[in-house]
């Protein structure tokens, strides 16, 4: 069923949903710059850690990415359960890989590894993606470091991207991790919206969804960055919310009120 909000709008699809194809992306300039920079990373065959707070577009830049990536030289894999012991890890990536699970980590390891090996043969650069990498266990975290090492460790056969929270960077620069740290290459950090950003977004999204006209208010998205703190996935939360209220009020404009009136209906309810 049409939500009601779409045809009040004149809407031909949800404008903040999360389904929406890598090609279509609106990502900020900076986040553009940083796009351009794993591009480069990884043709220079590096590894990389991309940290950010949560919701802010770390899935947004690595979906850019895996639109830029050329297909021809690059096989990228990618794993979002890190809630694993190294074992079943290593089985997690066999089988992304295509390949058969063995039953020990080592075989495991060794599977994984020579897969990387005979892929280099063929002039193809592994990258593994490696999401919420924050909630590596320990064990996986410290062996990641031979995972990178090939012929003596004289051979970038294999890049890691590991993506997460800012405590990742933090528990990458403990002692224990730094063999696996000083084989990161690149390190970022994925920055929050600006308010001109976030205006920027809404009209993006509105207008590919069907809508030309200004729908917020200026003092409205002003007040969406603020509640917000720039993170993507709570403007497109707070906007959509905004536009359903915005409709059972019949207001054709997104006023900063409502979205006041919104934001303390939110307060109360997590208010105990």
């Amino acid at each position: 069923m049409t939500a009601a909000y779409l045809t009040f709008f004149g809407l031909n699809e949800c404008p903040f949903s999360k389904e929406i194809a890598d090609a279509d992306l609106w990502l900020p300039p900076s986040k553009q710059e940083l796009v351009d920079e794993l591009v480069a990373a990884l043709a220079d065959r590096e590894s990389v850690l991309l940290v950010g707070e949560p919701g802010v577009g770390k899935t947004c830049v690595l979906r850019a990415l895996r639109q830029r990536l050329p297909a021809q030289g690059f096989r990228l894999t990618y794993c979002h359960n890190a809630t694993l012991g190294r074992r079943d890890f290593y089985r997690q990536l066999c089988l992304a890989l295509g390949l058969a699970p063995s039953a020990t980590a080592a075989a495991l390891f060794f599977a994984v590894s020579a897969h990387v090996a005979d892929l280099a043969g063929e002039r193809v650069h592994p990258v593994f993606l490696l999401d919420e990498a924050h909630l590596l266990h320990q064990d996986t975290l410290e062996h990641l470091h031979i995972l990178l090492n090939y012929q003596w460790d004289s051979r970038a056969l294999l890049s890691l991207i590991l993506v997460g929270l800012p405590e990742l960077r933090d528990r990458l620069t403990l002692r224990h991790n730094r063999s696996l740290y000083s084989r990161i290459h690149r390190r970022f950090v994925v920055g929050a919206l600006t308010p001109d950003d976030s205006a920027e977004y809404l009209r993006f999204r509105l207008h590919r969804a069907g809508c030309d006209r200004e729908v917020f208010a200026s003092d409205a998205v002003a007040l969406l960055h603020e509640a917000t703190a720039g993170a993507l996935r709570d403007l497109d939360r707070l906007a959509t919310a905004a536009l359903r209220e915005a409709t059972r009020r019949k207001k054709r404009l997104v006023e900063r009120d409502l979205v006041l009136r919104l934001l303390e209906s939110e307060q109360r309810e997590v208010t105990p």
